[in-house]
């Protein structure tokens, strides 16, 4: 399995800090202070997942993303931003140009590592999954059918895409702009309140197992993850 972490950070201290922790807990990574030197290390020896700064001297780490999500080789390739730009906005913007997850400095390295782990978890799994098993919910999407509890519950198309999307970025956290972007491909029209109400509903319906879908103060919400 490939374990190979790349980290794009012109702070030497914290490409230094970030390096150990992630050697440290069994994965290979390299560090790079450009895009130029990364980029040529990614022809030579693609890893398995990507850690960027956005405030980089020369290409930032958006531009790289954007790169990175337009490459054949590497529009799959798991990302997460690092960075000091820690706004609501520069969140959504992070997420909404391909990051798969954000962090703003200063960070956690053990909460790195989860989220690091998580990220390559989803990765590893098979692209086109068609069912997930958490707790007591189940989700059979090719018959689009739900259980919790071993009842089967009703939802509307809506309901079930959103809960399919909780479900794929289990363990992930997700901004109400994302979601929207997602299951209701971000149409004008609506505001960040119909996530929250067909959030609402969705734990109703599923009772017990509604409790899986957890409340992130300030940013929207996530998929406990099973793991």
């Amino acid at each position: 399995m490939n374990r190979l972490i790349y980290l794009v950070e012109d702070d030497a201290g914290i490409c230094e800090l970030v390096i150990y922790t992630l050697r440290s807990t069994g994965f290979q990574a390299r560090g790079f202070s450009c895009a130029q030197e990364f980029w040529q290390a990614l022809r030579e020896e693609p890893p398995a997942l990507v850690i960027l700064d956005i405030m980089l001297p020369g290409e930032d780490g958006l531009a790289i993303l954007k790169r990175l999500r337009s490459g054949e080789s590497t529009k799959k390739l798991p990302v997460m931003m690092l960075t000091a730009k820690g706004a609501e906005y520069d969140k959504v913007l992070g997420l909404d140009s391909g990051a798969d997850d954000y962090m703003a400095k200063p960070a956690g390295m053990m909460e790195l590592v989860a989220r690091v782990k998580s990220l390559l978890r989803r990765a590893g799994a098979e692209a086109e999954k068609d069912e997930f098993k958490t707790g007591d919910l189940y989700i059979n999407i090719p018959r689009h059918t739900v259980t919790s509890g071993g009842e089967e519950v009703t939802l509307t198309l809506k309901e079930f895409d959103l809960l399919v999307y909780l479900a794929r970025n289990s363990g992930i956290v997700l901004s109400r702009e994302r979601i929207l972007q997602a299951v209701w491909d971000y149409p004008l029209t609506l505001e960040t309140r119909t996530v929250d109400t067909h959030i609402l509903t969705l734990r109703t319906k599923l009772k017990a197992s509604g409790a899986l879908i957890k409340t992130v103060r300030g940013i929207g919400y996530k998929m406990e993850d099973p793991a």
